[in-house]
């Protein structure tokens, strides 16, 4: 079975070419899998995994628009439609200028197992562009959202595909993107979330994503019989994953000692807490580098430039900054800082052989596609709220998520005991994402 799932696994990288990260999430989502590959046989047979490596659509169009100045630009817009068969395609969309297909097809790829995971009649897909908003007018980055609504339209819809926001689409972007696609269709339909409270959107959703790591994170410590209150955590990055992680944490009476940006760390022996928190926000609306910043306004933190925050001796460990932001060398720091827990909050944080360095020395690490599934989760609220034309209340939202957050850590490590794994919650949200999506696709027939 292994040089059957290493044949799948050199299809994908001769297929897609030059894709590093693709081929990254295809080697750990298959290789997890394995064993129930050679518990149905069915699945090989019917073609099932070479169907579930290609995505169902891949579009790509040009993005022509304007600045300020009159001079013309011209960006590469994406979207991967990767698998329907749970649900109508469902995943953000990204601004970054490093946006490219390998960069969409991971994420789209690891959103298939991420939306199964949830329980929620939702696939798997991705979008974005090679455009960096920041330092872009608030006039600039409205007309380069209607340049690109204005080609993606015709390929979404309620029940069709519904994006959301990723890196660089935040609340400001999806109420330009909506409103185009409103005008174009003449429709006002729930295509997108992430949506403003005035017009759709889901109360709770931005700090959706962080409060749901925190929950997985929970059940992690639980289940080898610790809690969270009196722990030290560290954690990177400094937007709405960053703040809402941050939130929480210190509400469940965790410390939380780092946060980071593009400049370094910073390392604050206090507690991140109270209007520390709400600083974040702050900072990561003005576009700028955050650190600096952030050790003016507090003296008593350390600001280390240049750095990453995993040098820092902490209980548990929740990047949340971007992909393969740990590497072997970081894993070995932290091992060697005495490590027990790893809880992933941004999407594919961990390179394959640090996960694997961790795991072999004993840490317990909570795989993003299920820790951070509460962004999505919460997303699909948000269609269930504007298809009932109703409105749910914060403390209806959070109760949703926590629930959504409990079963799929109850559902991940249920798998991997199933299969003889242990508590390996990477192999158990692969398989427990995977199963679902399987069954579904078998029942469908070749398509």
């Amino acid at each position: 079975m292994a040089n059957i799932v290493e044949k799948y696994i050199e299809l994908a990288k001769k297929r897609n070419p030059g894709e590093p990260e693709f081929h990254q999430t295809v080697e750990e989502v298959l290789t997890s899998i394995e064993p129930v590959l050679e518990a149905h046989p069915e699945y090989i047979e019917s073609g099932l995994i070479e169907r579930l490596i290609e995505p169902e659509r891949g579009i790509s169009f040009r993005v022509v628009w304007t600045d300020d100045n009159g001079k013309t630009h011209v960006n590469r817009g994406y979207r991967y439609e990767f698998n329907s068969a749970l649900g109508p395609y469902k995943g953000g969309l990204r601004f970054a200028p490093n946006v490219y297909p390998g960069i969409i097809k991971f994420l789209g790829f690891e959103q298939i197992f991420k939306n199964s995971l949830t329980g929620l009649p939702i696939g798997g897909g991705k979008g974005g562009a090679d455009f960096d908003p920041n330092g872009k007018s608030d006039a600039e980055i409205m007309r380069f959202c209607q340049a690109f609504m204005t080609e993606l339209y015709r390929h979404i819809g309620p029940n069709t595909d519904v994006p959301a926001g990723d890196l660089g689409v935040g609340a400001r972007e999806i109420g330009y993107l909506f409103g185009q696609y409103k005008r174009i269709v003449n429709r006002y339909e729930g295509v997108l979330t992430g949506k403003g409270l005035s017009f759709g959107g889901l109360a709770g959703r931005t700090e959706a994503t962080g409060y749901g790591i925190v929950f997985f994170a929970r059940e992690m410590l639980k289940h080898c019989g610790e809690e969270l209150k009196g722990k030290t955590v560290a954690i990177s990055g400094f937007g709405n994953v960053t703040w809402g992680t941050a939130q929480k944490l210190n509400e469940l009476g965790a410390k939380v000692v780092t946060i980071s940006g593009p400049d370094g760390y910073i390392y604050d022996e206090d507690g991140v807490s109270g209007d520390k928190v709400d600083y974040l926000l702050e900072l990561r609306a003005s576009g700028k580098n955050i650190c600096a910043p952030y050790a003016e306004k507090y003296p008593n933190a350390k600001f280390f430039p240049g750095k990453k925050p995993w040098e820092v001796k902490a209980d548990l460990y929740i990047p949340c900054a971007t992909q393969n932001e740990i590497h072997l060398e970081d894993a070995k720091t932290m091992v060697a800082n005495g490590c027990k827990f790893l809880c992933e909050g941004s999407n594919m944080p961990t390179t394959n052989e640090a996960i694997s360095y961790l795991m072999e020395n004993g840490v317990i690490v909570g795989p993003s596609k299920a820790a951070n599934a509460g962004g999505v989760a919460c997303s699909c609220i948000e269609m269930g709220q504007n298809a009932g034309h109703t409105v749910f209340s914060p403390a209806q939202v959070y109760e949703q998520l926590e629930t959504i957050m409990v079963n799929i850590h109850k559902h991940a490590a249920e798998a991997c005991e199933k299969y003889g794994l242990g508590y390996n919650l990477v192999a158990g949200a692969n398989i427990a994402g995977f199963e679902k999506v399987a069954e579904a696709m078998m029942a469908q027939g070749l398509v």
